[in-house]
């Protein structure tokens, strides 16, 4: 499925400014990883979602691994990520996935997926399994999860919970207003409950937004205090960046002043940990957001 084009007249004429100029690291530690990532079949979110920090993240030997496939059955306006009907299901991912981890060497795994509403369990079950595997075979390796919200399915959150990830995570990407174009799939308060029901089964929890895709800064913190109503832990905010002029265009180029003045409410808030910064991704220095001894 393709998605919308966007007129001409609705993309930034803003430059691109310095602090997001990335410099690409091709070295032998990106080139060990992308070998592993190959040689196993796996995909990973680095790759399909076109992420910035790529280079950055290989070279330091981490990458994210998406489960369940490339195609996605819903139709985000941000996302990167092919949009259609999957055909592809591999229960053997998840020992896939374990050696992966053991093989590069990783002390926090995160996992996340495409979203699979033409499974019954949204792909829970795979998600719980590569958990359970990476445990049996790395034990020292901490698991992050990157969920989506299968639909609100309470049971399918129970098979999440009952693996046990170290960190639960669902991002809420955008503000509600914005949610019909951005996540038009998706509900606000739908991923507020999601992140709730986690959070009172004992679960440390995060989530994520991207900046600069219409909101104002007035909205982003209304959307800060309902998260931290439901006691969230972790916080990631991040530059949206347009990845093709398939996607929405990007509205302003948030400024690292504007993205620390929210760092410092964010802490103010009662987040345990905020990570905020133009290049700032889910998943990007994940392994920092430790927040128990």
């Amino acid at each position: 499925m393709t998605k919308n084009k966007f007129p001409k007249n609705m993309q930034i004429k803003e430059k691109r400014p310095e602090w997001l100029k990335i410099k690409l690291q091709i070295n032998d530690s990106f080139m060990h990883v992308r070998n592993i990532v190959n040689n196993y079949r796996l995909n990973t979110v680095c790759e399909e979602a076109k992420c910035p920090n790529m280079s950055e993240c290989w070279s330091r030997g981490t990458a994210t691994f998406m489960i369940l496939g490339d195609v996605c059955t819903r139709s985000c306006g941000f996302c990167a990520v092919k949009t259609g009907k999957p055909t592809w299901f591999d229960s053997d991912e998840p020992r896939r996935v374990a050696q992966a981890v053991k093989l590069m060497g990783i002390k926090h795994a995160v996992i996340t997926s495409v979203n699979r509403d033409d499974l019954k369990d949204g792909g829970a079950g795979i998600f719980a399994e590569t958990i359970r595997q990476i445990r049996n075979l790395v034990p020292e390796c901490r698991v992050e999860v990157l969920i989506p919200d299968f639909k609100g399915d309470e049971s399918a959150l129970d098979v999440i919970i009952e693996a046990k990830p170290d960190i639960l995570n669902h991002n809420v990407e955008t503000v509600p207003r914005l949610y019909k174009i951005v996540r038009p799939q998706a509900k606000y308060e739908r991923s507020l409950k999601v992140l709730s029901y986690c959070k009172k089964h004992g679960l440390i929890t995060k989530t994520g937004m991207m900046l600069g895709i219409g909101e104002t800064i007035d909205e982003v913190i209304e959307v800060m205090k309902d998260l931290r109503a439901i006691d969230v832990d972790i916080l990631t905010l991040g530059q949206y960046l347009q990845p093709t002029k398939m996607h929405l265009p990007v509205d302003r180029y948030v400024t690292p002043e504007e993205f620390e003045m929210l760092k410092k409410l964010g802490i103010e808030m009662g987040f345990k940990y905020v990570e905020s910064g133009p290049l700032v991704r889910s998943s990007y220095h994940a392994e920092s957001h430790i927040i128990w001894p």
